[in-house]
């Protein structure tokens, strides 16, 4: 008979939000969690919740490394892993300089593929694993000032398509949860990273309309149309509890019906849309 494979998870970016509390929702239901982020200490507690806790930097290779090594020693394979780490860089293509182009890109994308190369060896090998990426709605359609965030988020639509062919003849599913709005330190963390391309200049107005845009949708009345960490902790607990997981999860009412929309709206009648919300820059 062949040995039970392993079912442990790996899960990037516990330190806040829907890591956090992906990774207390899964201790809790009987998995077993390696909970891990860039720095220690702000996981620290997630132990007391039945979780392992790694340092795991998706930016850096010898940090993944270690990280799946750990895991890999303990149980043979990582069985379950959930590519959670990501951010939002907002503002204008043309001013956002490419170094912080660069480090969005690393983090949301080249960091997910570097991990995710790195657990799918001892995963075929056991004839067993999941791969879930935390995408989002945005990955499927673009704001203004969100080109760099929802670029990395379309290529995260591309990968995980390509990827779910791929590696199903070895017995792993892979998974891409596509959340809508959900209230987290996530929108605050969008409006800061504006603090380098606010001001002046040709888009000095669109700059200052789009913080104030983007900090209104986590706060106001579009907000009831989202959820809170926990409405994706528990579609992912779902997804990875079946047999044949669905190959996507939209969370929360603002992701079904955004993506909807957009994808029964022309080009045409989208930018108008977007001309009644945002300043165009001219």
């Amino acid at each position: 008979m062949a040995p039970t494979p392993s079912k442990a998870v790996l899960i990037t970016g516990c330190s806040s939000g829907i890591g956090r509390a992906t990774a207390q929702r899964l201790a809790k239901k009987g998995w077993t969690v390696y909970a891990s982020a860039r720095r220690l200490e702000s996981i620290a507690d997630l132990a007391d919740a039945g979780c392992e806790t790694l340092r795991l930097d998706v930016t850096d290779e010898d940090s993944m490394r270690g990280a799946v090594a750990e895991v890999e020693r303990e149980h043979g394979a990582v069985g379950v892993l959930i590519n959670n780490a990501g951010y939002s860089q907002s503002g204008p293509v043309e001013q956002i300089d490419l170094a912080a182009v660069r480090r969005q890109f690393e983090t949301n994308v080249f960091g997910l593929v570097a991990l995710t190369q790195l657990v799918l060896p001892k995963m075929r090998d056991q004839r067993w694993g999941k791969v879930v990426n935390i995408g989002s709605m945005g990955g499927r359609l673009t704001f203004p000032g969100g080109g760099y965030y929802h670029a990395t988020k379309h290529a995260l639509e591309a990968i995980s398509d390509a990827l779910r062919f791929e590696v199903r003849g070895f017995g792993i599913h892979t998974i891409l949860i596509e959340p809508g709005l959900i209230v987290t330190d996530f929108g605050t963390a969008a409006v800061a990273s504006m603090d380098d391309v606010a001001g002046g200049g040709p888009y000095g107005e669109f700059n200052t309309k789009l913080a104030a845009l983007t900090e209104g949708v986590y706060k106001g009345p579009m907000r009831h149309l989202g959820g809170g960490p926990d409405a994706v902790a528990r579609a992912i607990e779902r997804a990875i509890s079946r047999k044949r997981p669905p190959a996507r999860v939209r969370v929360t009412a603002s992701a079904r019906l955004a993506i909807l929309n957009r994808r029964l709206t022309p080009d045409r009648v989208w930018d108008l849309a977007m001309r009644a919300q945002y300043p165009q820059p001219r």
